[in-house]
């Protein structure tokens, strides 16, 4: 339905809510059976009454026959840990530098108590779930990351780089209804377990599955033309446009970071990849099923 019959509708009334619904129909349609991957992680993870709303989204999009996969991360609360025990973070271009007390540390919050109650949050709104690490049936298979400095190589401890993914245990448990919740933890051929970046473990998992959409939940508007203006926002970057704007310095930071890993994805068989700002409540629903959209879009259509 057009966006402006409901507008004509005072908010809040029986007759928006039912026009909410009549536009969000196509796009249910459109993506039933397909697979998304929602990566949702740092200082949002944080935020009890956003982190609801994100999983009563997830839910939703289970309960109209998406196929929803989340992967998070948890960096401010390994920060908060390492704190209490008085252990400095480094970090290389933004890598962790992760010693074994590190990785304890990380497996102990991210693939326990951050994994397990998202797990548990989903499931209060009626889907069944189940907490994974990259170490589960080997999905995410590592190397250690290598760096140089200016002079010599840098050790970045148990930092992996993803060799391979395998995607057998999580089709095995979407065929059964699970919505698999998975922590950044890869691991080696020889069974050593390393850190890992949820961005990059979100979008290797994209690209093997050949998913529908990538969403990345950040604390940031979406994409920018100017990093002082929020009404610069791109809503839709085709791949020659994404790459225009990085080469041109427009987009810089860390946010060129994230805009590089949205255009491998595509160049790989993901459909489009979203950057949403996960501080607007519903922000997934809003910009999968209705036509304003909140964040910017990735894609090669």
């Amino acid at each position: 339905m057009p966006t402006a019959l409901v507008e004509s509708a005072p908010a809040f009334s029986p007759l928006y809510k039912a026009e909410v619904l009549i536009e969000a129909l196509p796009y249910i349609q459109r993506f039933k059976g397909k697979i998304f991957i929602i990566k949702y992680g740092g200082s949002l993870l944080e935020d009890p009454e956003l982190s609801g709303m994100v999983l009563q989204d997830i839910a939703l999009l289970k309960h109209v026959g998406i196929e929803p996969i989340l992967v998070h991360g948890g960096g401010p609360a390994m920060n908060k840990v390492l704190g209490q025990f008085q252990k400095e973070t480094q970090f290389v271009d933004g890598h962790r530098v992760t010693d074994e007390d590190t990785l304890c540390v990380a497996e102990m919050v991210m693939s326990g108590k951050i994994n397990k109650r998202l797990v548990s949050g989903l499931q209060k709104h009626g889907v069944r779930a189940v907490g994974l690490s990259g170490q589960d049936g080997r999905m995410v298979m590592v190397k250690k990351r290598q760096m140089m400095g200016i002079h010599q190589q840098i050790d970045m401890g148990f930092e992996g780089e993803v060799t391979q993914i395998n995607t057998d245990l999580l089709k095995t448990l979407m065929k059964e209804s699970f919505i698999p919740v998975i922590s950044p933890i890869g691991v080696d051929e020889e069974g050593q377990s390393y850190n890992m970046d949820g961005d990059v473990v979100a979008m290797e998992l994209a690209k093997a599955l050949n998913v529908e959409k990538l969403i990345l939940l950040t604390a940031t508007p979406g994409v920018l033309g100017n990093q002082d203006d929020p009404d610069s926002l791109f809503s839709v970057l085709s791949l020659i446009e994404a790459q225009a704007y990085l080469e041109q310095g427009i987009i810089q930071g860390g946010m060129a970071a994230k805009v590089k890993s949205c255009i491998e994805a595509v160049q790989n068989g993901v459909s489009s990849v979203h950057i949403l700002d996960g501080r607007n409540p519903h922000a997934t629903l809003l910009e999968i099923f209705t036509t304003r959209g909140l964040g910017t879009m990735v894609t090669n259509r």
